[in-house]
Parts: C-alpha cells; structure tokens; sequence
C-alpha cells in the first residue's frame, strides 16, 4: 500500500440531531485508527473533536467515500448496530467499473473469506467463505467502462471491490483488485457510499441519508 497521507479537508456534516451524526467521508481516509501512530488520524478522531461523544456504528473502506452514520448516544448505537446486523439499513453505491458490462443488471453470489497471505485482501472462498450477494445495475456505458449502481444485501470486508473483479470488471482505481491503468490511471478508487436508509433510533422513523458522488 502506498503512503497513509489523509485529505485535509473540513468535515462535511450532512445530519446531525440528539441520536444521530450523519457525514460524507472524503476518500483516503480512514474511519478508525489503524495500528500506529502514523495511522492515528481517521474520521472518528475527527469527529470527536467536534462532537466528543460520537460513538462508532459501522466502517468504510480507506478508499470509498460517502455516507457514514455514527450515534452520539449508547443507545442509538445499539439500535444502529441491530438495524446493520439484521439487515434493516439499506445502502446504495455508485461505481466506475473497468470494462463496458453486456448485461444491465445482476447479481452476484460469491461467498468471502481474509487472503490470509495477503491481508487485508478478500477472496472468493467456496469452502470457507461467508456468504455474500450484491445486487447491480449498469447505469452508463462508454469509453471503455461502466458506471454502476451497488445495492449490497450483506456487509463483508471488501464485498463489492472483489465481487465486480470477479464478474471481470474492477473498480477503477482499486488498489487490490484492479491491474495496469484499470488501477494506475486514476487518483482513487472510484466507489462513493450514495445513499443511507435507516430507522431512526428515537421512534424508529425511516430516514434517508444522499451525498453525491465526486466523480
């Protein structure tokens, strides 16, 4: 992996109320610290220094950027972590994908498991792995790739960058699963969290959540 440089951008608060802090995660920058000091700097340090009582729900990728839920409360992490667990949220990606995809919609079934000798890489495990299905949609087509809609039905590590490699058609800019320019030519990798669905701990309302993708 290259070198941990973390955008210096201003937070970008999409919600926020007595239960709930709703942002827009900028690429390239990690939701929790990783092991290190030089790894320290994520968005949920971030966060707490503006809202000291923030508390985790759920992660994103170094890379991907877009909505992320976090509970300014115990209990509406809790309930946050039961609608994740249980399936209730429902989260939308948007994608460049290498290639012109032949068909317009799909799904893929293809369970995961940690390559072991090459953390913190997935693969497609038969034997082993856990189950795992993301819904897809071909929005537009044209030189040379595909931009798609992401609808995952379950939330494994890297799910929906080795499930388009594996329908032959990476993520742009993705630097485990993508070769040559597919990954080269790119500054990121070009996967956006679009669209959060959830219930609101407080009365359990439904909620949707939107940030537009960079690219």
């Amino acid at each position: 992996m290259d070198e941990y440089a973390p955008p210096d951008v201003p937070l970008d608060v999409i919600h926020a109320d007595h239960e709930l802090l709703v942002v827009n995660k900028p690429s390239g920058l990690l939701s929790v610290p990783g092991r290190g000091e030089h790894l320290a700097d994520c968005l949920l340090a971030r966060l707490k220094a503006a809202f000291p009582g923030v508390l985790l729900v759920h992660r994103l990728d170094r890379d991907t950027s877009g909505v992320m839920v976090f509970a300014l409360t115990p209990h509406a992490q809790r309930h946050l972590g039961l609608q994740f667990e249980h399936r209730r949220t429902k989260k939308t990606y948007v994608a460049r994908v290498a290639g012109e995809m032949a068909e317009s919609t799909g799904t893929v079934d293809l369970p995961l498991a940690v390559d072991w000798p090459n953390r913190p890489k997935q693969r497609v495990d038969h034997e082993a792995g856990r189950p795992a299905q993301t819904d897809w949609r071909a929005l537009k087509r044209g030189d040379g790739e595909t931009r798609v809609r992401l609808l995952p039905r379950t939330g494994r590590s890297h799910q929906l960058r080795v499930h388009m490699a594996a329908l032959g058609h990476p993520i742009l800019g993705d630097p485990f699963y993508a070769e040559g320019p597919a990954r080269d030519d790119h500054p990121r990798l070009m996967l956006h969290s679009e669209e959060l669905r959830l219930l609101h701990p407080d009365g359990g309302r439904g909620m949707s959540f939107r940030a537009k993708a960079p690219f």
